[in-house]
């Protein structure tokens, strides 16, 4: 399962590099995508088992489930309208809120605990995927309660989550394995350049489309036969 987890990581990385990037709404957005989503799904659910059953780790389980559920919920805004899928959506909602609790109760424990560890691991990384968790979670609930979900918002949505679960994948690879790298370049700082280029595209992204959703014509989009509006061109 280890080299599935490994070549499931790499590949998602990729894809996501080439999604991230690309028009938003091009053909090579979309298939890229589609790989990533793939990828990202093996990936967080080899992950999840592993650190259940074979290397216990409470925190990667959090990280898994957490970007497993910003995977399915980006893909599911842009595949069905609100209305279609209600049930899953509010699933969805309910499993980010159990991991929220979840990792708020592992920091809670940690910080509490001798060493302030839990796990081998400080408590820092747990609230940051329970904030990630709850937001998900209450953007969630207010796409529920307002039954519909359109334009800018829409699109927006499915960015930061995506994004989101590339940044989540790529700190993972270049941070959280920061070990396998030759020693210069991890003492060099450029282990870090490729986390914050994410961050910063994905930033670039959502600015670009919620300051111009005032002005359609700025931003064009148009529908594929999945309903989806997310072609956005530089």
């Amino acid at each position: 399962m280890k080299w599935i987890h490994i070549i499931a990581g790499l590949l998602a990385l990729a894809s996501g590099a080439v999604a991230l990037y690309a028009a938003k709404g091009s053909p090579l957005h979309r298939k890229g995508g589609m790989v990533f989503v793939i990828a990202m799904l093996v990936l967080t659910t080899s992950a999840v088992l592993m650190a259940t059953f074979l290397s216990p780790n409470r925190l990667n389980v959090v990280a898994g489930v957490t970007t497993f559920y910003l995977v399915c919920t980006a893909l599911l805004t842009v595949r069905r309208p609100v209305e279609q899928a209600r049930g899953l959506a509010t699933g969805f909602m309910l499993l980010a809120l159990a991991t929220s609790a979840y990792a708020f109760t592992l920091a809670f424990e940690a910080v509490n605990s001798a060493s302030g560890k839990v796990d081998g691991m400080p408590p820092q990384p747990l609230v940051v995927f329970g904030v990630i968790a709850l937001l998900g979670a209450l953007l969630d609930a207010r796409m529920l309660w307002a039954g519909s979900l359109q334009g800018a918002h829409r699109l927006a949505r499915h960015l930061w989550r995506m994004g989101f679960a590339m940044w989540i994948a790529t700190a993972s690879f270049f941070l959280g394995q920061a070990k396998f790298f030759p020693e210069p370049i991890r003492k060099s700082g450029l282990l870090a350049i490729p986390v914050l280029l994410v961050l910063v595209v994905m930033l670039y992204w959502l600015l670009r489309v919620l300051l111009k959703r005032r002005n359609p014509a700025a931003l064009p989009m148009r529908s594929d036969a999945s309903g989806s509006t997310l072609t956005t061109r530089p």
